[in-house]
């Protein structure tokens, strides 16, 4: 009895943690200029919308833990590798201090 609800709920969790990163990977992906993607040296925009909507379809219709598993990996590498290179070409991540900022804090002109 214990086991099956663990099961069960191991299941859940599972599905969740695999669908809801892709969904918005793929939210993310499509938002993306195609132009940002080719001057970050990464693979082409319909190529992660392929990936990623085939991962949504697996994790919402088939349920095969390997297919999953695959497109997880898929999701992970989006958020870990090609999400930070479109921000840092498109110029939307965030910008710490100012350009005359040095290593250890603001210069200030030596006042």
């Amino acid at each position: 009895m214990l086991m099956q609800g663990f099961d069960t709920a191991l299941q859940i969790a599972l599905f969740y943690g695999t669908l809801i990163p892709a969904v918005a990977g793929l939210v993310l992906a499509a938002m993306a200029r195609e132009d940002a993607y080719r001057a970050a040296d990464k693979q082409t925009k319909p190529f992660w919308l392929v990936i990623l909507g085939v991962t949504v379809l697996v994790d919402l219709f088939l349920g095969m833990m390997f297919l999953q598993i695959a497109g997880l990996i898929a999701t992970i590498v989006f958020f870990v590798d090609v999400r930070p290179a479109l921000r840092r070409v498109s110029g939307t991540g965030r910008r710490r201090g100012s350009s005359s900022d040095g290593p250890y804090g603001p210069y200030n002109g030596g006042r």
